[in-house]
């Protein structure tokens, strides 16, 4: 009993990472391709660094030719790839290396994470107009549209930054395209690009815009952001 727990341990363990489970239909691969290139990974890992086709076939429930076809297929396909070295004698000798394999996992996690990124700006940009039409109460114009699509794609303005400036025409009363392009334009030069830096950029103008006001009790209290960007 205490032998074959010995032998278990022995046998170590493999490290793979988890994405490569999630992502391996996405790279083209198979359930089989994927098992045979875990064998072969750990092979490489027990020191053979090139174990034959019946060695890998007799881990599988596949055929010594069937696993011959795979390994052609997984090399043409560029997951794998026979490599010569000389060892310290200056013999040569094959080796499989499962490099290509990382590289491609790598460059799939990539667009995968690209991919999300541009979901979520799809969807931010489409809640973007529809936050647009329904202040405006009807549908943009074309031109309206280009502004929009301007300010984010050129000026590179965060649509949560854009939902702001709309915000603050919508409480000063001067809802239109000109205004909050200015409040934008504002903002850019001054480095504002969240949230909590438009609401303490504004709190600073009203304070050195105090002494020109009327007295505060004189005044209507909102608690809005409330300056005239175009007077700027």
């Amino acid at each position: 009993m205490k032998t074959n727990i010995l032998s278990w341990i022995q046998e170590g363990n493999i490290t793979v990472p988890a994405v490569l489970f999630s992502e391996y239909r996405n790279m083209n691969l198979n359930e089989y391709e994927l098992v045979l290139l875990l064998n072969i990974i750990t092979f490489i890992e027990k020191g053979n660094d090139f174990p034959t086709p019946e060695e890998l076939s007799s881990r599988m429930t596949i055929t010594v030719s069937e696993c011959n076809e795979m390994l052609r297929r997984l090399i043409q396909k560029g997951f794998i790839n026979i490599i010569n070295e000389f060892s310290s004698e200056g013999i040569m000798y094959e080796k499989y290396s499962v490099g290509p394999l990382w590289e491609r996992l790598v460059d799939q996690f990539l667009i995968k994470g690209k991919n999300s990124q541009e979901v979520t700006k799809k969807a931010d940009e489409s809640d973007l107009y529809t936050c647009f039409e329904k202040e405006f109460g009807r549908p943009l114009s074309p031109f309206e549209c280009e502004s929009l699509a301007m300010w984010m794609d050129d000026d590179h303005h965060d649509p949560i930054i854009i939902k702001a400036a709309l915000r603050e025409s919508v409480m000063s009363g001067k809802l239109n395209f000109r205004y909050i392009d200015r409040i934008l334009f504002e903002w850019k030069k001054n480095g504002i690009k969240t949230i909590e830096q438009a609401k303490n950029h504004g709190r600073k103008f009203r304070q050195k815009q105090t002494p020109n006001r009327q007295p505060q009790d004189s005044q209507p209290s909102t608690g809005s952001v409330l300056y005239n960007w175009l007077e700027q």
